[in-house]
């Protein structure tokens, strides 16, 4: 997984999260981040990250096979 961090207007925009397959790229969740005090990611952003990557493990192995890690 990659995390993308920008900053636009004074607005932080607290990642994009992807994973790579070999034949497929998931987006997994993007967001603006709300709280300027924290660094940390929120654990519901997190979790649903967590979600979606195996969301994305079923959709790719459905759809090309069984991935090699």
């Amino acid at each position: 997984m990659l995390e993308i961090v920008e900053s636009h207007d004074g607005n932080a925009y607290r990642a994009v999260y992807t994973v790579r397959f070999e034949k497929a790229l998931y987006v997994l969740h993007a967001f603006q981040k709300k709280s300027p005090s924290s660094i940390r990611t929120a654990k519901r952003d997190v979790d649903l990250v967590e979600q979606r990557l195996k969301q994305a493990q079923r959709d790719y192995e459905e759809h090309y096979g069984k991935t090699t890690r």
